[in-house]
């Protein structure tokens, strides 16, 4: 693949409506992989994909689903490819085979929360220490001819080293910043700080993509004046609302926006559930992902959180549906919830530690 070193390789991929805010969704790790990329783009594609980081280390070699996320996407958008690890060789070794795909660009994982991983100094972990980071985004940013993108949070366990790193994005020429306004060590609980994602959006050379409890298409309109970011990046409330990506362009241009009813909702989960399901995994664990997913949808579908009781309970695909069938099809025209009802919570055991950055406990 032969590789553009012109300003013009740099420059983003326009959105889907140009002049408008940009709109990315999340990496989420168990999530963001093909036929998850698959269904956003049914109900209204973002402007960039992000995938599942790859993890680097000295005998990994780019995961196959999700190198599979990159090669076989048809979705018509620019995929990012994310990478996480602090071994410079390794890194710049995954960089130049990442770079044989057709990638929008090449991504760095400074900020997973979880501490498994954080414990061996990558994702969100990198943020204690400035001068690892200096030597490693030099690195890479040498090593990519083309576009290359940060995502971070703004600090570890404070913000003492946020302004220092900003300085290092723009000492290093960074294309794309991505900023979840938590430290590591608030996990996915907090309260987000917008002020902090302000700061960066008027301090660094790149576009920043706001992140963190992006939760509708209003919350997105506001987020962007409050913070004077180019845009939002939505995780985990793109699994409750597949179609805030449209909303939010037709917020974004004033135009009516689309409100999905139980119906259209339960014609999702049906989506999802064929898109997501392989031969090769038995009916118990996809129906076990698939809850995975609903506890988000969930928080949509009624007050009470009297769906995501019975939906946690169902242990066939028949019972299931039986339970989409009940909740959402009763009433098929009863708006979904533009927001997440206040107290409905996306897991039962959301106070726990963050281990991982999968879909078993990103929860708010």
């Amino acid at each position: 693949m032969i590789h553009d070193t012109s300003a013009s390789a740099r420059t983003l991929p326009p959105p889907i409506r140009p002049g408008q805010p940009l709109t990315a969704l999340a990496p989420m790790q168990d999530v963001t992989d093909l036929p998850f990329m698959r269904v956003m783009a049914h109900y209204g594609a973002p402007d960039y994909y992000f995938t599942e980081f790859f993890r680097v280390h000295a005998q990994s070699r780019p995961e196959k689903h999700i190198v599979r996320s990159i090669v076989e996407n048809q979705t018509g958008r620019p995929v990012f490819a994310q990478l996480i690890g602090e071994e410079i060789p390794h890194m710049v070794r995954t960089v130049k085979e990442l770079l044989k795909l057709p990638v929008a660009g090449i991504d760095l994982n400074m900020g997973c929360p979880a501490p498994k991983i954080y414990k061996k100094n990558v994702g969100g972990g990198l943020l204690r220490d400035p001068a690892k980071i200096d030597e490693l985004i030099g690195a890479l940013r040498d090593a990519v001819p083309g576009r290359f993108t940060v995502k971070m949070r703004i600090g570890f366990d404070s913000t003492d080293n946020y302004r220092p790193i900003l300085d290092l994005i723009n000492k290093h020429g960074v294309d794309l910043l991505s900023v979840h306004g938590r430290t590591v060590k608030e996990g996915y609980r907090s309260d987000v700080h917008y002020d902090f994602i302000a700061t960066a959006a008027r301090t660094v050379r790149c576009p920043v993509l706001a992140n963190g409890n992006v939760t509708s298409a209003p919350k997105a309109a506001e987020v962007v004046d409050q913070t004077g970011a180019a845009g939002i990046m939505i995780g985990r409330h793109a699994i409750r609302n597949p179609w805030v990506f449209r909303q939010c362009r037709e917020r974004f241009a004033g135009t009516p926006v689309f409100a999905p009813a139980l119906a259209d909702v339960r014609e999702y989960v049906d989506r999802l559930y064929r898109e997501t399901r392989t031969p090769e995994i038995p009916e118990a664990a996809h129906v076990a992902k698939m809850k995975k997913y609903l506890n988000f949808v969930g928080q949509g579908v009624d007050p009470e959180g009297k769906f995501l009781f019975d939906m946690r309970r169902a242990m066939t695909e028949a019972e299931l549906f039986a339970v989409c069938d009940r909740h959402l099809l009763t009433e098929p025209a009863r708006p979904f919830a533009d927001e997440p009802y206040a107290g409905v919570i996306a897991r039962p055991n959301c106070e726990t530690p963050v281990e991982s950055c999968s879909l078993d406990t990103v929860t708010a």
